[in-house]
């Protein structure tokens, strides 16, 4: 899905957010400080920053104004803090961060700022790409082509339907919910908080139904 540094003073919070993410399909880099999210930075290029106020070397709004200097504040960034003031949280706008986060972060406010974030990530690679294709002097066939990707990444994952029909009822069942879910699953990407969505399950069911139906779930992420 996309790779997210997560900067932040405190064990549990980058323990918590880490898992939340992974969960999501995501690749997690962490850092405690500054100065090791600059080097997470330079070394990772993530595509999204969660980067905390109050921090015990350099505070995150420095770090933020820094990299906005320097012409590295190219990826959405995020604010968290518990104790920031109003005028904090708008000064970290101002500079360049995306949204701001009151903690405790519940995992729905979480999870719809980070796609907030990569989806207008995403935006501003297509545009840059498009670009790109409108200098070239191939632009009549690369256009084609980006079409044609387009059309196949939106027809999204096919389902397998092989399923035994003189087979007992329970087991032919259980052979049409798993095709379903990993059909789901490889459609969103791992997700399981979008396919608890889709499939109008509560994410604690979907969970115990995948683990009945031996679903890997790791097929999602890998087909994705």
């Amino acid at each position: 899905m996309a790779n997210i540094l997560v900067v932040d003073d405190e064990l549990g919070i980058r323990d918590l957010l880490s898992e939340i993410l992974n969960d999501e399909g995501h690749q997690v880099e962490l850092a405690e400080n500054a100065a090791q999210a600059r080097a997470a930075r330079q070394r990772a290029r993530p595509d999204l920053v969660l980067l905390d106020i109050w921090m015990p070397d350099t505070d995150g709004v420095t770090l933020l104004k820094e990299w906005s200097t320097l012409g590295l504040l190219n990826m959405p960034v995020i604010m968290m803090s518990g104790h920031a003031t109003v005028d904090t949280a708008v000064e970290a706008t101002k500079i360049g961060a995306m949204a701001f986060l009151e903690k405790p972060i519940t995992m729905q406010k979480l999870l719809q700022a980070v796609e907030q974030g990569l989806s207008r990530q995403g935006a501003k690679k297509t545009a840059s790409v498009m670009l790109g294709v409108i200098s070239s002097p191939n632009h009549s066939s690369q256009v084609a082509a980006l079409h044609a990707q387009a059309d196949s990444q939106s027809a999204g994952p096919q389902p397998v339907q092989s399923f035994g029909l003189d087979k007992l009822l329970r087991d032919a069942r259980d052979e049409f919910e798993k095709a379903y879910f990993e059909f789901h699953l490889a459609k969103e990407g791992g997700s399981m908080t979008r396919v608890a969505e889709r499939t109008g399950l509560e994410r604690t069911h979907l969970y115990r139904k995948l683990k009945q139906l031996g679903v890997d779930l790791s097929r999602g992420k890998r087909v994705a």
